[in-house]
């Protein structure tokens, strides 16, 4: 991936129609069904697509991305992103999704972080020469905010992480064996939980110690390209826009945008779910027909197809599948999944409040920095925009706050007003910048909760329902709920859909190569 010119002004979601569609004219094959253009839908409908298989995407909104995707801020008329969304080095499937539908140009690689200490002190956190796992080593040394002591702590609790058996985490509270390897209070608050927060969007008390080993192991030590974040260079709405709308298309995949599902009916079943008269034997006893399930759109409209993916938010699942309710609601069932909620701070100043374009902030309520300004120069408008929304705005940033349980709790003037104090604290130019406007946005359902114990009750892509399959970051991907897991899952639900046909294949790619040090001194 390699960063590209400055992007064109954005568009927003194109306009559509009730059930407007476009259509691909590519060969007769195996027709699939993927229900949600989310990561996990576009994934599996675009893994499919390259094989052969007739696709056609039933996305209920006017724009793909799912929640990685635009809005439009109806007092302004600008759209906005719902929140930042970033990519890791680690994220092989991810990388190899935008490279495969011709979008990975939208992606600039960032190899140095800036981290601001709790008191306003500045680090410059990039990888030394030094192999893995020590590329890391100097600047994990050079942050002042943790005492010597509390970095040698940070060095063994590290070492002891990478050592520990994967599956001897599974179910273990992090926090808790934080406290049992001695890691001190300041460790934890200004570095575990600097780095999880931001990437599984928990706190350390509410993860489990399997994906914070993951997080760290795959993104610190086993490579050294494994941490380097990669970042959109243009906003949601043209990342997932035209130029992956008309891949797609090109590639046997029909794209049906305002095509909100009703519900997923059993073959042979009629639409309340009771087995119709021609599926039962003269004995009454219903055949075992039910292999091909079907689509009911909300317009009435019924799509049949030779396999259906069902690739929604999981709350979204047994309204759609009602037959799956007992499955879905066992002890260990899908059912008891959480969610986390994750907000983004909305800010235009009267002027540049800093120059970085992403800034970590340690020991603070606003955790991450977006420099929209200079990420996406186009989207921040000057004075001259159209009906003078954006006078006086010479600059936009976006502050993320993970796990926000708290804020979603309380009235946004407080969080913005916090943020607002917290920046002027922390940056300089801040404290004579005047605010123009804010708006604070959450998603409540942002990620899947990585709570210990999670994996037992994530499914795999095969449902009870043949022919019927399940994607989303939600599923056992082996991942937490990311961007890189979404877009497994949606491969996986491909493989099981390729296995149906009588054509299996392995779509998973492989992790980053671990580095020979890593694999010596941690046995990786």
């Amino acid at each position: 991936m390699t960063p590209i010119p400055d992007p064109p002004t954005s568009q927003g979601p194109p306009e559509s129609s009730e059930g407007a569609s476009m259509e691909s004219a590519r060969p007769l094959g195996p027709h699939t069904i993927v229900v949600g253009g989310g990561l996990a839908g576009l994934a599996c409908a675009a893994a499919l697509g390259l094989r052969g298989h007739r696709v056609t995407l039933l996305e209920s909104r006017n724009r793909l991305g799912g929640r990685a995707s635009s809005f439009l801020d109806a007092t302004t008329g600008e759209w906005l992103d719902n929140c930042q969304h970033v990519t890791l080095g680690c994220c092989t499937n991810f990388a190899k999704f935008c490279r495969d539908v011709g979008i990975d140009h939208f992606f600039a690689r960032e190899d140095r972080l800036i981290f601001v200490g709790p008191q306003g002190t500045r680090h410059t956190f990039a990888a030394s020469p030094l192999p893995a796992p020590l590329h890391l080593a100097p600047a994990f040394a050079r942050l002042s905010y943790l005492s010597w002591s509390d970095r040698l702590c940070l060095g063994r609790g590290l070492r002891t992480l990478a050592r520990t058996s994967p599956d001897a985490l599974r179910g273990v509270r992090f926090d808790q064996w934080l406290i049992d390897h001695r890691q001190t209070p300041a460790v934890i608050e200004k570095f575990w939980h600097v780095v999880l927060v931001s990437a599984l969007s928990e706190t350390v008390d509410r993860i489990d110690a399997f994906h914070a080993r993951k997080v760290f192991v795959d993104g610190f030590l086993a490579n050294r390209l494994g941490w380097e974040v990669w970042l959109p260079t243009v906003p949601l709405d043209r990342l997932y826009g035209q130029e992956l709308k008309t891949w797609l298309v090109e590639h046997g995949v029909t794209l049906r945008l305002n095509a909100g599902v009703k519900r997923i009916v059993p073959d042979g079943m009629d639409a309340t779910g009771t087995p119709t008269e021609a599926s039962r034997d003269t004995s009454g006893t219903t055949q075992d027909i039910q292999r091909q399930p079907s689509v009911e759109l909300r317009t009435g409209e019924r799509l049949t197809a030779d396999s259906i993916v069902l690739a929604v938010p999981q709350n979204l699942v047994v309204d759609l599948v009602p037959q799956f309710a007992e499955w879905w609601n066992r002890s260990e069932g899908p059912a008891r999944l959480a969610t986390a909620p994750i907000s983004s701070v909305h800010l235009w100043y009267d002027r540049p409040i800093t120059d970085d374009r992403h800034i970590t902030f340690v020991g603070r309520t606003s955790q991450w920095l977006f420099n929209r300004a200079k990420i996406h120069p186009a989207e921040s408008a000057g004075p001259t925009a159209e009906n003078g929304h954006t006078a006086g705005v010479n600059w936009y940033g976006q502050v993320v706050i993970s796990a926000s349980h708290d804020v979603a709790a309380r009235p946004a003037k407080e969080t913005i007003d916090h943020v607002v104090q917290e920046l002027a604290e922390l940056l300089p130019a801040a404290r004579d910048a005047q605010l123009v406007r804010s708006r604070l946005v959450t998603e409540h359902r942002a990620v899947l909760a990585m709570l210990p114990g999670v994996d037992r009750f994530r499914p795999g892509p095969e449902s009870p329902v043949p022919g019927l399959f399940l994607a989303g970051d939600w599923i056992q991907t082996g991942w937490p709920s990311t961007m890189e897991g979404a877009v497994r899952s949606g491969w996986l639900a491909a493989e099981a859909v390729l296995r149906r046909s009588g054509h299996p294949e392995s779509l998973l790619q492989p992790d980053l190569p671990r580095a020979r040090l890593s694999k010596w001194l941690f046995g990786l």
